[in-house]
């Protein structure tokens, strides 16, 4: 985070258009504006527009502004966001959710400076308005899908900063838990057990999601120091694996992170497993590693498995035939307690595997 701020510092002083990356909820934002702050623009606006919230004509009309009358609804002139940033910073927040047209606007805009409204027949005004956009996004594996502007990528990407998941900054966690308790109580405290716990939760949600669990322990507990008790129960789960030991395989670690994050309902195994799984950033002995947690935690049964993990019944064979086809399949057996029934026998002896599960 210190390299990110530092990064931040020198973007801020100069013009250069900043491309901030990183996951959802990792304060984007944030760096956004502490960038504006920091510049010689901070003395005028500074306006952030959600690029994934609105439709295309209404993306348009933010950005360019409109005449009245030119669509319906169109009841009075208006002036564009970007007009509004002149001289100022204008933040594209989820600039990858822009469809191909309005990447085309932005990329005009980008090379001239010009903004002109929809239904307008006058001139282009010029406005100087610094950009810095943000995504959670592979923006390079979009270009080579074809779904964004190899050009808009280059004009945007002058600077990027890459913001850190917190799970891969732990030592972030007992300052920003002062920060957020500071913010939101003025009495409560929290437990050196708890404390740790929550250093060992892999935050799916990142900051935001700390945010918001301070919010409602703050809220709900009566007492004035919040225990480990009244954690919710996956980041308790998470106290109970431990600390991940210098010698520990991290295989085994990165399985127990995803298998806390698809346990605790915060996971879609299709998007947070399969996709990563099939474009490669997750390996196969993750993948096999968060399986065969799974497996003990449901005593060997693949059908308690997809409860588990959230997913609907009739993924059933569909999960197994993934796991199947990629050799991810392990075997259920030494998870199962004596004498259980197995309902998933006869359906995973139809599915064999070198596994044998």
């Amino acid at each position: 985070m210190e390299k990110v701020l530092l990064t931040a510092a020198r973007a801020a002083a100069r013009a250069s258009k900043v491309l901030i990356t990183g996951e959802t909820g990792v304060g984007k934002d944030l760096i956004a504006r502490y960038i504006h702050r920091h510049s010689d623009r901070a003395a005028r606006g500074f306006v952030a527009v959600n690029c994934g919230g609105l439709s295309e004509t209404l993306l348009e009309s933010e950005l360019f502004g409109h005449v009245k009358g030119s669509f319906t609804g169109a009841y009075r002139d208006k002036i564009g966001k970007l007009q509004q940033a002149d001289r100022g910073t204008i933040f594209l927040d989820e600039v990858a959710e822009m469809t191909p047209r309005m990447q085309a606007l932005m990329l005009r805009f980008l090379e001239t400076g010009e903004v002109h409204p929809v239904g307008t027949d006058t001139a282009p005004r010029r406005v100087d308005a610094r950009v810095i956009t943000a995504t959670n996004r592979d923006l390079p594996r979009m270009v080579n899908a074809g779904t964004f502007r190899e050009d808009l990528l280059y004009r945007v990407r002058v600077v990027e900063i890459h913001v850190p998941p917190l799970r891969q900054r732990p030592g972030d966690v007992r300052a920003l838990l002062e920060y957020f308790l500071n913010k939101h109580s003025e009495g409560h405290s929290i437990s050196e057990a708890a404390t740790v716990a929550l250093e060992r939760y892999p935050w799916p949600g990142n900051v935001r999601e700390l945010q918001n669990l301070v919010e409602q322990l703050v809220s709900l507990t009566t007492r004035d120091v919040i225990e480990l008790n009244d954690l919710p129960s996956p980041i308790r789960q998470c106290a109970a694996i431990g600390p991940v030991a210098p010698g520990m395989e991290r295989r085994r670690a990165a399985g127990d992170q995803l298998f806390a994050r698809m346990a605790s309902g915060t996971g879609d195994f299709w998007k947070a497993v399969y996709e990563p799984f099939m474009a490669r950033d997750l390996t196969r002995s993750d993948l096999k590693s968060l399986i065969t947690r799974a497996l003990e935690a449901t005593e060997g049964n693949y059908r308690e498995v997809l409860a588990l993990f959230g997913m609907p019944p009739h993924d059933y064979k569909r999960f197994l035939n993934f796991l199947v086809r990629h050799d991810c399949a392990a075997d259920f057996r030494p998870y199962r307690r004596s004498g259980r029934a197995s309902a998933a026998s006869a359906v995973v002896r139809s599915y064999p595997s070198p596994a044998g599960g």
